[in-house]
């Protein structure tokens, strides 16, 4: 079984999120830069499997700049037995219809039985790289899973709905994405952070996968205005004087709100 789990360094929730007003691309330099913590999960989701099946391989992939490297090897340090990140000028400000492209070339070079991703990044938030990458490979997708369960030539897992629950499955090679209710990652100890060192770790660029991001046949979307957030002002106070329903209706017409 090869298990390759999609990975996306991200800007760390717990700090600063700006956009360069001179880009319109994520400032990530504006904080500590980390893997995406539903993509640890996913990975947590191979490494358990792989715990428990000897001889299965797993592999991390992703799209990123060169500088991190750092932080894909910590996949590495969690258990994955090799990463390879595809790294190109082309994919600065790439929209999703080309990372799902990219992304999707890069599985076909490395092989896989089944890929695992996150169902929603913590920066861009678009939530359709997992089935539009499976559309790509044209494979099997069963996507936001609160629980997983691979077996023997089949994936499955239960997802929630607005009316309660629903079981899954697709047979392999498959594609799928999790959610938050798996579990944790673990931490990567003393001797898996010095193992990753030595562990394979490919850098492919777009020419290796033959994408040209320049490329008609592909629609891409691009920024074309950007503004900084004004500032916030103080809101409207409403003092009842009688006429207080009267007031708060008004407002709420004027500002489009009823």
């Amino acid at each position: 079984m090869k298990i390759v789990v999609l990975v996306k360094e991200v800007p760390d929730t717990y700090g600063d999120r700006k956009l360069s007003l001179e880009t319109g691309l994520a400032d990530r330099g504006a904080s500590e830069r980390v893997i995406d913590e539903i993509g640890e999960r996913a990975l947590e989701v191979a490494l358990s499997y792989a715990d428990a099946h000897e001889g299965t391989e797993v592999v991390v992939l992703s799209m990123a700049s060169g500088d991190a490297a750092a932080t894909v090897r910590k996949g590495l340090a969690m258990g994955a037995g090799s990463a390879v990140q595809v790294v190109d000028e082309g994919l600065l400000g790439a929209d999703l219809g080309l990372t799902a492209q990219v992304l999707a070339a890069a599985l076909q070079r490395t092989g896989f039985d089944l890929v695992i991703g996150g169902n929603l990044s913590t920066d861009g938030s678009g939530g359709v790289i997992p089935v539009m990458v499976a559309e790509l490979l044209n494979v099997p997708a069963a996507t936001m899973l609160n629980s997983v369960e691979i077996g023997e030539g089949t994936v499955s897992g239960v997802r929630a709905t607005d009316g309660g629950t629903v079981t899954v499955e697709a047979e392999l090679p498959a594609v799928i994405s999790i959610t938050e209710a798996l579990p944790d990652a673990r931490f990567p100890n003393f001797k898996g952070i010095m193992a990753a060192k030595k562990k394979p770790f490919e850098t492919i660029t777009l020419e290796d996968l033959g994408i040209d991001p320049h490329s008609t046949e592909w629609s891409r979307s691009i920024v074309i205005g950007l503004g900084e957030k004004p500032p916030r002002e103080a809101g409207v106070k409403i003092t009842d004087e009688g006429d207080a329903g009267e007031k708060l209706a008004a407002f709420l017409i004027e500002n489009r709100l009823a």
